[in-house]
């Protein structure tokens, strides 16, 4: 993998958490995590939605251009068939910024974040416990386990879906700096 692919695949989540939280230091007025959705704090007409929306955008791309490298970095058919997907997760991504919360894409694009980004990753880390990282197929496969439970329990004991909604998100940018370090960076550990 390019030096530059790697480092973008460093930034990228960096940057999409870094706009969240800005977001919601802007809005903390009315913005609850138990009440609301991430997704309300870049809606359409929202006065400072940009500051979300761009970040996620910027995050989308920067990741794109990193699983694109991983894509040529493994060779096991199921890991490319889960890096492929994942990439899918990331399109969807983009489009969470490009249909903002109050435009007719906006549900499909944020579902299909999370199920693409998250199914990805559990059929790429089997892939790869296939070919020889068994600890890392392992923690992929508890890592969604664990997320698909708890993301559950929070659908149900919170009136908004931003904590289910950050489960997601950090258990998607887990396996992906996991990912990084157990890859890339093996002799470090």
């Amino acid at each position: 993998m390019r030096k530059d692919q790697l480092l973008a695949g460093i930034l990228s989540p960096l940057i999409a958490l870094t706009g969240i939280g800005a977001a919601i230091a802007i809005n903390r007025s009315w913005w609850r995590l138990t009440d609301n959705a991430i997704s309300d704090l870049g809606r359409v007409g929202l006065q400072y939605n940009w500051v979300m929306n761009v970040p996620l955008l910027i995050t989308a791309l920067l990741a794109i251009y990193y699983a694109t490298g991983l894509l040529k970095e493994f060779k096991n058919p199921v890991t490319r068939v889960g890096v492929g997907i994942f990439i899918l997760g990331l399109v969807f991504l983009a489009g969470i910024a490009l249909f903002p919360e109050g435009t007719e894409p906006h549900y499909w694009v944020s579902w299909g974040f999370f199920i693409a980004g998250s199914v990805g990753f559990l059929i790429a880390g089997i892939g790869l416990w296939m070919e020889g990282l068994g600890k890392f197929g392992l923690f992929t496969v508890l890592l969604f386990t664990a997320e698909v439970i708890l993301a559950k329990w929070a659908f149900g004991a919170f009136s908004g879906v931003a904590i289910p909604e950050f489960i997601g998100v950090f258990a998607i940018a887990a396996w992906h700096y996991a990912l990084i370090w157990s890859v890339f960076f093996p002799k470090r550990r």
